[in-house]
């Protein structure tokens, strides 16, 4: 692909970075409002047929998955114009994914600095090692890296502990008001879950809380996941690395159904939204249109990015993500190729 740096994206996508009110409202009530019907109404009617109950789970997962697209643009306050707006918002929001928000913001403001950058990775991204670093490492560490980036524990295991139990401890880089603000979320979440399973019985509350939280956060670890793991992805060492085209080759145009993308309040258009974080979530789909060189970025479709669950390592020669496997076939053709 190629892609012209010199065509002042900064200035064409700036013109979108305004958030609207009216928008944002809206959304709120269009998301939150159904979420908290839904989950009351399965906390009362848990005995009622599964038809009903197991279709209604899944939708509130998905309001869920929704409104955290909301937290997230809090994050960058771009979902309304006043920053304390935003804090609270995105605060109170954080208590239904049991997700800090101060921190979160911190960790997430680093994915963006570096995101793509092999010499500054660790922060707010998924663990991934190129070939070289994996054959040098020791049998205990391939063996736990193969076990995290399996499909099963990746989208498994590991979400449902990333917010009920990572979340609960800050990195050890974070500065004394994000740890402050971490551990005043764990216990605000803690009395909030004590009086809502105080007011509807334990068991309600842990079916439904659990069967939502397990299901959203699942989703959402893999709308990260498809974000920057595929396999004509971007990573750069420092001295190479850019911005502009870690944004437009590092993430993904993830092409999805209406519905789908409603649900994921346009997340999929990372490309744009790591190019210029401040374009609230509802205005993303509009700059895909308008701009014609965000339209250079090759879309992933629904299908297609199912097929990317497997890539596990970066080859840094071929300059693509690859499978197990494809790591073994590219170091055999590479000693084929050194022999003869």
């Amino acid at each position: 692909m190629n892609i012209d740096k010199n065509i002042g994206w900064q200035k064409s996508l700036s013109q979108y970075q305004k958030s609207d009110m009216g928008r944002s409202a809206w959304q709120m009530v269009h998301t939150l409002i159904p979420y908290f019907g839904i989950w009351t109404y399965l906390a009362f009617n848990l005995s009622g047929p599964l038809w009903i109950t197991i279709p209604l789970i899944f939708l509130g997962a998905g309001f869920l998955v929704r409104a955290f697209i909301i937290f997230h643009d809090c994050g960058h306050n771009s979902f309304f114009k006043s920053r304390r707006a935003n804090e609270i918002v995105g605060t109170l929001i954080g208590l239904l994914a049991f997700t800090p928000f101060h921190h979160w913001r911190w960790e997430h403001a680093q994915h963006h600095s570096t995101v793509g950058d092999l010499d500054n990775r660790g922060i707010g991204d998924l663990w991934t090692m190129t070939i070289e670093e994996y054959l040098e490492s020791p049998l205990i560490k391939r063996i736990g890296y193969r076990i995290v980036r399996s499909p099963w524990f990746l989208f498994g295991f590991v979400p449902l502990f990333l917010f009920l139990v990572k979340q609960r401890f800050p990195a050890p880089q974070a500065k004394a008001y994000e740890r402050k603000t971490l551990h005043l979320t764990s216990v605000a979440v803690v009395l909030l879950s004590c009086v809502v399973a105080y007011l509807v019985g334990w068991k309600e509350f842990l079916i439904v809380q659990t069967s939502i939280l397990t299901l959203a956060a699942s989703a959402g670890s893999w709308l990260f996941y498809i974000q920057h793991q595929y396999e004509d992805t971007y990573w750069e060492r420092s001295e190479s690395w850019d911005y502009f085209t870690a944004s437009m080759l590092g993430s993904s145009y993830y092409k999805l159904p209406k519905v789908l993308q409603f649900f994921s309040g346009n997340i999929g258009f990372h490309h744009i939204h790591h190019l210029n974080s401040k374009i609230p979530n509802y205005h993303l789909e509009e700059c895909q249109t308008k701009f014609s060189f965000l339209q250079e970025v090759k879309p992933i479709g629904l299908m297609a990015g199912m097929k990317t669950a497997h890539l596990a390592l970066w080859d840094e020669e071929q300059k693509k993500m690859v499978t197990f496997k494809g790591a073994r076939l590219s170091l055999r053709m590479k000693h084929l190729n050194q022999v003869a």
